[in-house]
């Protein structure tokens, strides 16, 4: 999948609860993720909202996404001009029971839409946020054909008006 990689951690279940690494850099290094991440973030959204499709210009953001309270379907397009995917989208769905976590390189625009009543992301970056290079593709473009799983999303301003890929890309 061009890099992109679904994280599988161990989970450590018993009668309190459960416990399991969210980050560790030698497990990351040993599935192929060498990146120094340097910002956290933290997003909390109510059922039906789709947040992006975003991705920075230079020197772009390699992202390592979990949902840590309910379920989000989290979304990738390729957007490297080079790459035998460009144009094409991913999608996973990752939640609060099975902690997967989505790794995701640099040229990708990312997006996800809640599917619980609220959803509470975390996200590492590989770079600092700035809004000179910040960019964004619609969410329902036709020609990406992105199967999102609700039909009347809630959306930002900037996400209801975000250019078209062929208008960027193409």
């Amino acid at each position: 999948m061009n890099g992109l990689k679904l994280v599988t951690p161990t989970i450590f279940n018993d009668e309190r609860g459960f416990f399991f690494e969210s980050y560790n850099q030698n497990t990351y290094e040993q599935l192929g993720i060498s990146v120094p991440f340097v910002q956290d973030n933290v997003a909390f959204s109510k059922l039906g909202t789709i947040r992006g499709l975003h991705y920075q210009l230079s020197p772009g953001q390699a992202k390592l996404v979990s949902c840590e309270v309910g379920k989000i379907w989290d979304v990738a397009v390729d957007i490297r001009t080079c790459s035998p995917t460009f144009g094409k989208w991913f999608a996973f769905e990752l939640d609060d029971q099975k902690h997967h976590q989505l790794f995701i390189p640099v040229g990708f625009a990312h997006g996800y839409c809640a599917l619980s009543e609220t959803a509470f992301v975390r996200y590492k970056v590989s770079s600092f946020y700035d809004p000179k290079t910040e960019c964004a593709l619609r969410w329902n473009d036709p020609d990406l054909n992105i199967h999102w799983p609700i039909a009347n999303p809630i959306l930002s301003p900037k996400d209801q008006k975000s250019p078209f890929f062929r208008e960027i890309f193409v």
